[in-house]
């Protein structure tokens, strides 16, 4: 009898075991791989991730029971990291059909960025934004600034109150600032912002000058706007509205001793930057349209955008413009000089392309901002953590997105090789994962031929 009592408790031991060890049918685990830490840098390696319901629920040291996971990816010799964002995005118009619109926010997907920052909002991006938390479409995560507040658009304080009154009603998550606003009518939009609580970023207009922006406390400037400006002594007595592209005109000028007063205003004011120094080596830069066009990525762009990209740019490039290959390289050179030194001892600086702008194509543009950063002084971990946990501080969403934690959004990509030791293996992707959703590289590569079919189309 006690030998009959014994065995089955023993049975009955097993069956509970193998019981707490099912995992749940909707449960992935990401098995032996390699977690880049954006906070220190570090190689966590050989760890297993269990993903469920679209969340980190636990890391451990590799020695989960496979068998127990009903989706098993094999992360071995692969680097887990979060998702990049786009902090300096552009989302289509609802006039763009949807298809064209999924494209585009897939395009960001497949190049491993899982929250992008709409720059130039539409109450349509407000149900688009709800509809891709949902998960209903393939898409980053979106945040989306309102519509353009601009010289034109607000030109007295009482509009500048009724509408940042408005915006922050809509539900838009931040305030679009673009040039051409006088000061007054800007004063009233940062106290309208300050009191009904919604932040504001972009351009600094040139009546309102870097200085005052920056006590001002945008919430990001953009471009490097307004800095270069900024430079210039004022013994030189000259007219800001005659400053070019982005300060172009006054290269010449820069005073680059005032570079550190700068830097220091930024971090006292806690302003972060979105370089977009792509923008400035692919458009206002001295390489042609034509060399541009060649690169693989045009594929994915409708023949009508690259044609008005050429010519645009071919017109604002052209010599008669004042633009100039030897000026090009010191305006270069002092942008590059204030992007180390605002990385270094400003507030922090967020990753972001301006795509898609002049031959930026939407996600693959993201890449020549990596290296413009690396070109600039930035360190691969600082330029990583810029598109990572930066964003996330930014949102003030740490306990959301932003690093491989427990807890947090799967918003994730596994690459095939260490990208601390080389920004290129960001391009290697293997899979992204999205909302906890896997998207293997054999399906990422059949939707980009599907999409660059679409392109070629039309």
């Amino acid at each position: 009898m006690k030998k009959t009592v014994f065995i089955l408790t023993i049975i009955l031991l097993c069956a509970c075991n193998q019981a707490q060890e099912k995992a749940s049918p909707t449960e992935t685990l990401i098995s032996n791989t390699n977690i880049v830490d954006v906070r220190s840098g570090e190689i966590l390696k050989n760890r297993d991730v269990a993903i469920d319901s679209g969340k980190i629920k636990s890391i451990s040291e590799s020695n989960a029971n496979g068998k127990i996971f009903t989706t098993v990816i094999d992360g071995s010799e692969k680097y887990l990291m979060p998702g990049l964002a786009e902090m300096h995005a552009h989302i289509p118009s609802p006039s763009t059909n949807s298809e064209r619109i999924e494209e585009v926010l897939f395009l960001y997907v497949a190049n491993g960025i899982t929250t992008i920052r709409g720059m130039l909002g539409h109450p349509a991006h407000l149900s688009l934004r709800a509809t891709a938390k949902e998960g209903k479409i393939i898409s980053p995560r979106i945040f989306t600034s309102s519509p353009s507040l601009n010289g034109n658009s607000v030109k007295t304080i009482e509009e500048a109150t009724e509408k940042v009154t408005a915006y922050q009603k809509a539900g838009y998550d931040f305030l679009k600032i673009h040039p051409g606003i006088q000061r007054d009518v800007f004063n009233q939009v940062v106290k309208t912002a300050n009191e009904v609580g919604i932040p504001f970023a972009g351009h600094v207009p040139v009546d309102v000058g870097i200085r005052h922006a920056l006590e001002s406390k945008y919430a990001s400037i953009d471009h490097v706007d307004g800095f270069l400006e900024g430079l210039v002594p004022e013994s030189e007595n000259v007219d800001p509205t005659k400053n070019g592209f982005f300060g172009f005109a006054f290269t010449p000028l820069a005073d680059t001793s005032k570079v550190d007063e700068l830097v220091q205003m930024a971090k006292e004011n806690e302003v972060w930057i979105v370089s977009t120094q792509s923008l400035f080596e692919r458009w206002f830069a001295p390489i042609s349209a034509d060399e541009l066009l060649k690169q693989p990525e045009m594929k994915y762009m409708p023949g009508a955008t690259l044609k008005n990209w050429k010519e645009r740019k071919e017109a604002s490039t052209d010599s008669e413009t004042g633009f100039n290959a030897p000026q090009w390289q010191m305006f270069d050179s002092i942008r590059k000089l204030l992007i180390k030194a605002l990385s270094k001892n400003g507030h922090g600086m967020l990753l972001g392309s301006d795509a898609p702008q002049l031959f930026n194509v939407p996600g693959f543009s993201i890449h020549h901002e990596l290296n413009g950063m690396l070109g600039a002084g930035m360190a691969p971990l600082e330029i990583i953590q810029s598109g990572t946990i930066n964003p996330a501080k930014y949102f003030d969403m740490e306990d959301t997105f932003g690093e491989i934690k427990e807890g947090l959004d799967a918003d994730m990509v596994l690459l095939d090789s260490n990208p601390l030791e080389n920004l290129n293996a960001l391009k290697e992707i293997s899979g992204v994962m999205l909302q906890g959703r896997w998207i293997p590289k054999e399906e990422i590569e059949e939707k980009l031929a599907i999409v660059a079919k679409h392109a070629a189309q039309n």
